[in-house]
């Protein structure tokens, strides 16, 4: 059970870094007149797939190293 919450923590805490490192970029520049709400959506599978990705690896190292 303690892996489960670990694991969701992970993850809540890559997805708070991705979506961070995503105000980085500038899509502003990228977005259609009108479609405002496409862009969010867009912006928000972005940033869970990179939480995901990022999760991913740290929790391979934590499961390889053990600790």
């Amino acid at each position: 059970m303690l892996k489960f919450y670990l694991k969701v923590v992970i993850y809540l805490f890559s997805f708070a870094l991705s979506l961070i490192g995503l105000n980085a970029f500038d899509f502003n520049r990228f977005i259609k007149k009108g479609q405002v709400v496409k862009a969010w959506i867009l912006y928000f599978v972005v940033a869970l797939s990179l939480a995901y990705l990022l999760g991913s690896f740290f929790i391979s190292i934590i499961y390889y190293f053990q600790v």
